[in-house]
């Protein structure tokens, strides 16, 4: 990929605004085009109000990823996206999407032993543009859900300035919030520990897919509680977490 650093003339391109046929010639023709389709969608995520859905009916997407550290930006890689839809509290097990990545680089031992992703694996995976395409189409325009949100947010707006020079857009519920919210009292808020409070079974811990469907599965059994309390709606959750 040619230099985006500002000042340079694919920086310029950018900030003009969309993928021109200049911006295309400097690009693979494919690259290209998955770059114009996820700007296209963050931008059109933009212009989406969901404060008034019902969360009985709500539809959104629970997602985890993997990565080669925690840091970002200073050289740690996603290697694997995974997605779960939900509908209201119905995690939809018919529906997911999990792929690994290839980062670029080497992935440091304990990672391979704590996610059983190896570097042969990775290397014939595909890039992280593509991938973040197919996550995108997967997501569409429904709410991210996922559990400690900072890491997950930090990785992906990273790749999407990265790849795309675009932010992610979409909403982003985080459910060590809410169960601070729901329990305040409690000391430990670990997907481990709120997995074995809510009678969970842990399946594969550190695989992108599982831990998306165990997150899943514990939004599942938040929402009847934040029913019982009577919030009724996303703007109505997001007025409650701002406050704790």
């Amino acid at each position: 990929m040619k230099d985006m650093r500002p000042g340079g003339r694919m920086w310029q391109l950018y900030k003009m605004g969309g993928i021109t046929p200049a911006i295309t010639s400097m690009f693979d023709v494919q690259s290209a085009q998955q770059m114009a389709f996820i700007r296209s969608m963050l931008k059109e995520q933009r212009k989406n109000s969901l404060y008034d859905i019902p969360l009985h009916s709500m539809e959104l997407v629970v997602f985890d990823l993997e990565t080669t550290g925690f840091s970002p930006y200073n050289g740690d890689e996603i290697v694997s996206f995974g997605a779960v839809s939900v509908v209201g509290g119905d995690v939809q097990y018919d529906h997911t999407y999990y792929s690994v990545v290839n980062p670029k680089r080497k992935i440091p031992e304990e990672i391979v032993e704590l996610t059983g992703i190896t570097n042969e694996m990775a290397a014939g995976a595909p890039d992280l543009i593509q991938v973040l395409r197919e996550f995108l189409e997967f997501v569409q325009q429904k709410v991210l859900v996922a559990h400690a949100t900072g890491h997950d947010k930090n990785f992906l707006n990273a790749a999407l300035w990265k790849t795309s020079k675009v932010s992610l857009s979409h909403r982003v519920m985080d459910t060590m919030m809410i169960a601070k919210w729901l329990m305040p009292k409690r000391k430990n808020y670990s997907l481990d520990a709120l997995l074995d409070e809510y009678g969970i079974p842990v399946t594969q811990r550190h695989h992108a897919l599982e831990d998306s469907l165990m997150t899943a599965r514990l939004w599942s059994c938040f929402m009847k509680e934040i029913q019982s309390r009577q919030v009724d709606t996303l703007g109505d959750l997001y007025a409650l977490l701002s406050h704790h």
